[in-house]
């Protein structure tokens, strides 16, 4: 899993592991053993089970290692159980809510539009490069206060901390990255202002209710985890527009469909192919395998996503999973001799832009969806930012380039990302049209 191959096309192993079971032990490049949860039911169970820890510095306790993370990487949030990860993840959803992320659609527009702008200029362009990765980045590093001129060096650092099968390159960018948030709190510190570094650093300096090194890993764990994913999903999104024409044309005529088109790039080529560390704090039972106590688990999103168990069909792009037929919470109740007659409503007229057959279902929460944003107390807690901007981006591109394509001789000359845990282009070169 740490091949090249695997970056460019997790599916076929992941799709085999899964048809000998929805939980296998597989050798990992070092030499050890890890399980794989590949089954949709299997991982929802996973991410939710607190018997399978995240604690890191727990499990490495008396397992030392080789490796030089920094302890802002190596221990972020992420890295921890309940009821230590509550508080922190407390701290940190404020400025993540859904009323306070819709505040921030606006600038997320005029961000998506001033890239479109930049593109237009040309008749071609790396999409990945100009548009899906400043779009997050921008985004996150203004909610953050990270200046601009440090944008493109923050984003190299946590470019590095994914690459596969290169421990030193990795481990020097934790180090860069939390010597860069160390000073930028610093800096902050003597100048606070509305921003969320400057809201963290009130509540560690007022309240006390953050240690000054929690602060330093909470900082690295939102700008990385800020952008990465997002990145990832407009990119591979794109790309499954970019092989559909009559898809593409679809959302442009019916922007209201583009939540749903969301949801289901997500299912479809999820930005995290495989969850961070966890490991079996007791002996468990779990998709008819036997995890022992210490024993390491990697819960596989993108498997579960095309888990032909739960999605018919799972290598298509299909909206019709996640739109449904107005008003489905009010199904027909059986006829009732002993309940009075209830004349029928009138009709309600019609809306002014026309008929609304069909609602947009939230997939993650929603049982059967996807868990690209994971599931139980890990829930990501920037799926709402994720959402709007993946959803802008791709409104953005399709109505200021109607005539866009793929600018490759093939789909395999595309180049992906060498990482491990997540999924995406390297590069998607198109030509803009008109």
């Amino acid at each position: 899993m740490d091949s090249a191959e695997f970056s460019r096309d997790p599916y076929p192993l992941l799709a085999a592991l899964r048809s000998r079971g929805p939980v296998q032990q597989v050798k990992t490049g070092n030499g050890r053993t890890t399980w794989v949860v590949t089954g949709w039911a299997e991982a929802r169970s996973a991410l939710a089970d607190t018997r399978l820890s995240k604690d890191t510095a727990r499990y490495f306790a008396d397992r030392p290692g080789k490796r030089n993370l920094a302890p802002a990487v190596s221990r972020t949030m992420l890295a921890t159980d309940p009821p230590h990860h509550g508080r922190l993840r407390k701290l940190a959803m404020k400025a993540f809510t859904p009323a306070a992320v819709a505040r921030l659609e606006p600038r997320v527009r005029a961000i998506a539009e001033e890239l479109a702008d930049a593109l237009a200029a040309r008749g071609s362009a790396d999409l990945v490069e100009e548009f899906a990765v400043p779009l997050p980045i921008a985004v996150i590093s203004e909610l953050l206060g990270v200046p601009e001129p440090d944008r493109a060096a923050v984003r190299r650092w946590s470019h590095d901390l994914f690459a596969a099968a290169a421990p030193d390159t990795v481990d020097r960018a934790s180090h860069a990255l939390s010597d860069y948030m160390t000073r930028l709190i610093g800096a902050r510190r003597q100048d606070l202002g509305d921003d969320v570094l400057s809201g963290l650093i009130a509540a560690r300096d007022e309240a006390d209710r953050l240690s000054e090194a929690e602060l330093v890993s909470l900082a690295v764990l939102l700008v990385v985890a800020g952008h990465e994913t997002t990145t990832h999903l407009i990119g591979n999104g794109m790309l499954a527009l970019l092989q559909d024409d009559a898809l593409r044309s679809r959302l442009r005529a019916d922007p209201g469909l583009l939540p749903a088109a969301v949801e289901e790039f997500l299912r479809h080529d999820a930005p995290i192919t495989l969850a961070t560390f966890r490991f079996a704090t007791e002996p468990i039972e779990l998709g008819g395998a036997r995890i022992g106590t210490g024993e390491v688990v990697l819960v596989s999103p993108g498997a579960a996503n095309r888990d032909p168990a739960q999605f018919s069909a799972p290598d298509e792009v299909r909206l019709d999973r996640h739109v449904r037929a107005a008003r489905p919470d009010r199904p027909e109740r059986p006829s009732d001799p002993g309940r009075p007659h209830r004349p029928e409503s009138p009709p309600r007229p019609e809306h002014p832009n026309g008929p609304r057959p069909y609602r947009h279902c939230e997939g993650p929460e929603r049982p059967g969806g996807h868990l690209s944003f994971g599931h139980g107390p890990h829930h990501c807690l920037g799926a709402p930012l994720a959402r709007i901007e993946a959803r802008i981006a791709f409104e953005v591109l399709l109505t200021r380039f109607p005539g866009i394509r793929p600018a490759v001789a093939s789909w395999d000359a595309l180049e992906w990302r060498h990482t491990r845990l997540t999924r995406g282009l390297a590069s998607l070169p198109v030509t803009l049209g008109r």
